[in-house]
């Protein structure tokens, strides 16, 4: 049945929404797709259920496809799995927790790893009952410090997750390479440019882990590529150890460098009191800055950490946050100083650093801090530097992490030319999780000699709500909506104008054929609205074929536009139908192809 303007649950807006930040969520509010209700949290209207209906189709199909079967879990569990997984703790605030009226501790889930394993394990015991591929659809909570741009960063959302489940490695690289298949398919079809990035596992665990990013300059996450086709988040980027150098440096020496809290201070400092022997300017990359942050572990303990990195760098913080998941990372703050009095702020340098020194603080250090290089740092006094501090002959650390921000321009971990950042949308994700879940929940079955084996495990994950955000960024103009066909709410919006009762005659008439033909009708079939309006709301909505009957009809026309290129022509009335299917039907056909 055609969707009539008339009775449809719809009211379209002329202003953008003040709490909208990025174009693609004022449109989908001002277009009548979502309302919100609360910070995250949105309503899903008439026409926001078609194109998410047709999404969820697109990954259904696509998961069915390679033998996985869909399942739902409840979205309220208990406490005892995520206990059992550590999870309840290292969720901390970003879980949903309530007590039912007998006390007993509940959430709201965020993924269900753990009630997909229970179920196996509830079910199979034998080596001859795998491989198994599982998926659901379903609602997840997360109570996100910042929910932002609409329904691509909420508080509640769908997403398809979906485990495999073998007996061995083999067999899990084998789930893993379907499932990657599948998700190229998925996001072929959705209709806006992705990238399959590495990514790190962080808290999840397990060895192969891979992100799929719809490219935007409005995503949050910022990822790295180099012409040869390596592509990587930048927490997953690693930076390859820098090879040992000669020591050329004659002894450390410890110089006054007083009101130098800061980089561009001491370098000043430096160019002006101490200028180097062969001429060259100091410049902040011969500076070993010491950050100290404060790590609060899930069970609320916290521990300082110390990372050196050269001072024209900038620890990215989530490059850290992946380090030391499922830590937090907060501020070293005036209270934690007064806890080291060791540590002079703004001075601090390797003299004090180190699970071995003074202060008991784990140092580590950016892997780009060669062994045999010579540095100016803080002599831990205040007003002072050490010059010629030699990494490995004056100093060592605890250990590396990879903590130092990636930029443009920086050399390609494939040795293959600069990186180039970009940013985009994390759409998916796929893991090989191995078996940190089945062994914190017994999930074993016997093997083929009778003994028991751990079930290795793979998770996999597409946002639903979150990629028709993504569509909706990648897929717009000026004045509204652009969308692809195979996830546009209906096919044709067809828009009958004017007063003259034959226009609306002939209208309907076309919707039935339309219709009989399997075709989908937004149908403007208003009485009391202007022409203009109609005009309007056909464009902020978006279907990708408009069709209007007015006054071209006198003429025996009708005008065909297409709302992607603007393209308008006048069709005779009696050949519309036939002009429509063709309009529709190569789009049809490619998706039928992939």
């Amino acid at each position: 049945m055609a969707l009539r303007m008339s009775t449809l649950f719809l009211r379209t807006l002329r202003e953008d929404p003040a709490d909208a930040e990025l174009p693609g969520h004022k449109l989908l509010v001002r277009a009548g797709y979502v309302r919100r209700v609360a910070p995250g949290i949105y309503t899903w209207l008439p026409l926001g259920m078609r194109v998410l209906a047709k999404v969820e189709n697109i990954v259904r199909e696509e998961m069915n496809r390679i033998g996985s079967q869909e399942v739902k879990f409840p979205a309220l569990l208990p406490r005892e799995p995520y206990d059992a997984t550590g999870r309840w703790t290292e969720y901390g605030d970003n879980l949903f927790r309530l007590k039912d009226r007998k006390d007993a501790d509940m959430l709201l889930g965020p993924t269900h790893e753990e009630m997909f394993c229970l179920a196996v394990k509830d079910m199979y015991s034998s080596y001859k009952d795998f491989p198994l591929a599982l998926y659901q659809i379903q609602n997840k909570y997360r109570d996100e410090a910042r929910p932002r741009a609409g329904v691509l960063r909420g508080r509640e959302f769908i997403m398809k997750d979906s485990y495999s489940f073998d007996v061995d490695q083999a067999g899990l690289q084998k789930a893993y390479d379907a499932h990657r298949e599948a998700y190229i398919r998925i996001f072929n079809r959705l209709g806006f440019e992705y990238v399959i990035v590495q990514a790190d596992s962080g808290a999840m665990g397990g060895s192969a882990s891979e992100e799929f990013l719809a490219v935007s300059p409005h995503g949050e996450d910022t990822f790295a590529r180099d012409a040869s086709g390596y592509a990587a988040n930048v927490e997953a980027v690693e930076v390859p150890p820098a090879p040992e150098v000669e020591v050329t440096a004659g002894p450390a020496h410890v110089e006054d460098t007083p009101d130098t809290p800061t980089i561009d201070t001491l370098v000043a400092a430096l160019n002006e009191n101490h200028p180097r022997a062969d001429g060259r300017a100091w410049t902040a990359a011969d500076t070993l800055k010491n950050v100290i942050v404060m790590l609060v572990h899930p069970d609320g303990t916290r521990e300082p950490l110390a990372i050196g990195l050269p001072g024209d760098r900038e620890v990215d913080a989530k490059r850290l946050e992946v380090k030391v998941a499922p830590a937090e990372v907060a501020a070293f703050e005036e209270k934690d100083f007064a806890a080291y009095p060791m540590l002079a702020k703004g001075y601090i340098g390797p003299g004090v650093l180190g699970e071995e020194k003074a202060s008991k603080i784990r140092y580590l250090l950016d892997p780009s801090v060669a062994v045999g290089s010579a540095w100016v740092t803080g002599a831990d006094e205040s007003g002072k530097h050490v010059l010629d501090l030699v990494h490995g002959r004056d100093f060592t650390a605890d250990g590396t992490i990879q903590a130092a921000e990636i930029r443009d321009g920086d050399a390609s971990p494939s040795g293959n030319g600069p990186l180039r950042l970009d940013r985009g949308i994390e759409m998916g994700h796929i893991f090989q999780l191995g078996t940190k879940y089945a062994e914190a929940l017994g999930l074993k079955v016997l093997d083929e000699n009778g003994k028991l084996v751990t079930v290795t495990m793979g998770s996999y994950g597409v946002g639903v709500t979150r990629a028709v955000g993504a569509i909706a960024e990648d897929n717009l103009d000026d004045i509204g909506l652009i969308w692809p066909r195979h996830v546009a709410p209906a096919d044709v919006h067809l828009v009958a104008t004017g007063k003259d009762e034959e226009v609306f005659v002939k209208a309907e008439e076309i919707v039935a054929k339309l219709e009989a033909t399997g075709v989908e009708v937004l149908f403007d079939d208003r009485r009391k609205v202007s022409p203009g309006v109609k005009f309007k709301d056909a464009e902020l909505i978006g279907v990708p074929t408009i069709v209007v009957v007015g006054k071209g009809l006198a003429d025996g026309t009708v005008e065909l536009k297409d709302r992607p290129s603007g393209e308008r022509r006048e069709v005779p009335v009696d050949d519309i139908v036939a002009e429509v299917r063709r309009e529709i039907r190569p789009q049809q056909d490619a998706e039928a192809r992939l």
